[in-house]
């Protein structure tokens, strides 16, 4: 199983969104909200509440 590069949720098989960045990075997103939070906005995950990797760090 793999995790939102952005919220570290767990992604079933068959569900998500695989980007290839140009340097050959496969990022990995469970909703079109952490894509577009991470691409377009450039946010930081462990500046948000709600991402996951913001309560790992508390």
């Amino acid at each position: 199983m793999t995790k939102c590069t952005f919220c570290s949720k767990e992604l079933e098989k068959g569900t998500g969104t695989n980007l290839i960045q140009n340097d050959g990075k496969l990022v990995y997103f469970c909703s079109s909200k952490c894509q577009k939070n991470m691409i377009k906005l450039g946010r930081k995950s462990r500046n948000l509440k709600w991402a996951s990797a913001a309560v790992k760090k508390k």
